[in-house]
């Protein structure tokens, strides 16, 4: 766990228990975890926005570019009857 050991875990163990109180610790924890779970669900809801958008802005791209192309067939053919 990131090079700690035992003491150095129950020494900033006693530090939290000492800052916070016994009372509060569980309350803190839990609280953390929330954040941490919809943090991880924001995260992976991006994530999944981001692909999607990549998928539908290909799709769009290519839409894009088969209405330029019939925009251009239509000037050039208004331009040679011209």
């Amino acid at each position: 766990m990131a090079g700690l050991g035992t003491g150095e875990i129950l020494i900033i163990a006693l530090v939290l228990v000492a800052l916070f109180g016994s009372r509060k610790l569980p309350d803190m924890a839990r609280s953390v975890g929330r954040s941490l779970r919809v943090f991880k669900a924001e995260t992976d809801r991006s994530r999944a926005d981001d692909n999607g958008s990549r998928s539908v802005s290909g799709a769009a791209l290519e839409e894009q570019a088969r209405l330029l192309e019939e925009q251009a067939a239509r000037l050039r053919a208004q331009t040679s009857k011209a």
